[in-house]
């Protein structure tokens, strides 16, 4: 399964990091994490977020060409992403989608708004780590101020049963 964008648009140079689009330079789980939780929390409704790992940011701006990841070490990150989605509460569903792009390799996580919102994700991936919420404003994962606030607004910008479906369709 790939991704329902094109790769050429987020990265061609002209994007920027903001609330659906996040650049990495290399695999740093701990952050990752964090903004698989704020995309996963989706506060604005957008429809979830990507993390490209492979592209260095400037002022979130992508470098390229990119600096690209190991092909050697794709197998092993998709397997760490997914145990760090075991991290969450509750767990979250997520596509990776290993490419290449100007010749390196770079992975792309899409990270579709949830549908059990909110989640947590720990704030450290040491024994100490405490779940907090994460959520994503402009260019930047970080902890939301307020647990409340992040319950009531993820339910208010849940997407409904009626807004998935067809209405018109009948069960027989």
């Amino acid at each position: 399964m790939g991704i329902p964008v094109n790769i050429e648009q987020l990265i061609n140079g002209k994007s920027v990091e903001w609330e659906r689009l996040e650049y990495k330079e290399g695999w740093n789980p701990e952050e990752i994490i964090h903004s698989i939780c704020a995309f996963a929390n989706d506060i604005n409704n957008w429809g979830g977020g990507y993390i490209i790992v492979g592209v260095k940011e400037i002022d979130g701006v992508p470098q390229l060409p990119p600096v690209g990841i190991p092909q050697n070490s794709i197998d092993k990150i998709q397997k760490e992403i997914v145990q760090l989605c075991h991290m969450t509460e509750p767990y979250i569903q997520l596509v990776t989608y290993p490419t290449v792009f100007m010749e390196k390799h770079i992975l792309v996580i899409w990270v579709p708004g949830g549908t059990e919102r909110p989640y947590k994700a720990p704030s450290t991936l040491g024994e100490k780590g405490q779940k907090r919420y994460y959520i994503r404003k402009g260019s930047v994962s970080k902890i939301a101020n307020r647990n409340a606030s992040i319950r009531s607004n993820t339910q208010q910008n849940r997407r409904g049963i009626s807004n998935c479906l067809n209405c018109q369709n009948t069960i027989r």
